[in-house]
């Protein structure tokens, strides 16, 4: 391994690596756009677009010194029925590769496959706790410059919070044993070794972490309830305070102002015939009052005539029955005689 002049070594070879035609036309389109990992310098995948060349099988040729003769890849990776790309065993060593299109040389270049790194997950995480602090620990990877990064969160958090360490021995303080937490962790590569186009490597599977046991899972609801309950209360405590409030505020104004009637139900007449000129209204409320007046006054009099005339007739009627009766008598008398 060449970490000592791994970055300027890889800057040369950027520097000089160049198109080659081979001594064959250089063909006309857009290059083909690669894309490279170096998967903890265990396998290295190479990938292309070959959106210029559709329905072409490219073949992909290889060297890892520059004084031996190209090798066509073993380990094709196609897409669609066609090669989109080649595996090669990893290597920290710079990889001289040319790609063509039959006996056409598209594409040939000199690099670094460490340039394109990607590390491997953590494995066999531990964890040591004491008192409010965890330590997590890992075993280190063979090689150097990287930066092991530990996240974490309880249930209560919505964003990771990270730690980074030079080596995969990194304590995080500051945390609450009784609250469940998620843990998980990558590696990166540092920049100043490695370039900028490296990639981290893909998270650990997240360990369920409380009162410094494993776990299965947190359970995100197991104070989330009591929360809730507490709450509704509140909210129902107020609601409630708010209507009786909303109530005696209405008995109150009841008392103090009390509501005033409606002259509709008080004035009849009011409002369907007069459209509320109460002006009109009692002008013909008085000659209605008038008319009754009078012919009460009627009824009066003929109740009085009725008690007073009707015995002045009888009155009268008297003596003439009476004198009828006299003469009738002294008739009798007569005829008698």
């Amino acid at each position: 391994m060449r970490r000592v002049f791994l970055a300027w070594a890889g800057s040369a070879v950027f520097l000089l690596g160049h198109w080659v035609a081979s001594g064959e036309p250089e063909p006309t389109g857009e290059p083909l756009q690669l894309h490279i990992i170096n998967f903890n310098f265990e396998t290295v995948q190479v990938t292309w677009n070959a959106s210029e060349h559709p329905g072409t099988n490219l073949t992909f040729f290889y060297k890892l010194r520059s004084n031996e003769m190209y090798r066509q890849c073993s380990n094709y990776i196609f897409q669609q029925g066609y090669t989109s790309g080649c595996l090669l065993l990893g290597n920290d060593e710079v990889l001289h590769f040319s790609i063509r299109n039959g006996t056409y040389s598209l594409l040939t270049n000199s690099l670094w496959t460490s340039t394109y790194l990607k590390p491997r997950s953590p494995r066999d995480l531990s964890f040591q706790w004491h008192q409010e602090a965890v330590t997590v620990v890992c075993p280190d990877l063979l090689y150097k410059d990287l930066l092991y990064e530990i996240q974490y969160k309880s249930t209560f958090d919505t964003e990771w919070q990270s730690k980074e360490a030079m080596t995969c021995n990194v304590t995080i303080d500051n945390l609450d044993a009784e609250k469940c937490y998620f843990i998980r962790a990558r590696i990166k590569t540092l920049e100043s070794s490695y370039g900028s186009d490296t990639y981290p490597s893909d998270w650990s599977a997240v360990v369920h972490q409380q009162r410094g046991q494993l776990r299965d899972s947190c359970q995100e609801n197991k104070l989330f309830p009591s929360f809730v309950l507490i709450a509704g209360l509140v909210t129902l405590l107020m609601v409630s305070l708010l209507l009786l409030s909303i109530w005696k505020l209405q008995r109150i104004k009841k008392v103090v102002m009390p509501s005033v009637p409606d002259p509709k139900f008080t004035f009849s007449g009011l409002f369907e015939s007069h459209q509320g000129n109460f002006q009109e209204w009692i002008r013909d409320t008085q000659n209605v009052a008038h008319l009754n007046k009078v012919e009460d006054g009627e009824q009066e009099c003929i109740l009085e005539e009725a008690v007073v005339v009707q015995p002045a007739k009888t009155e009268a009627a008297m003596p003439k029955t009476t004198a009828n009766t006299e003469f009738i008598s002294s008739l009798s008398a007569g005829r008698s005689k």
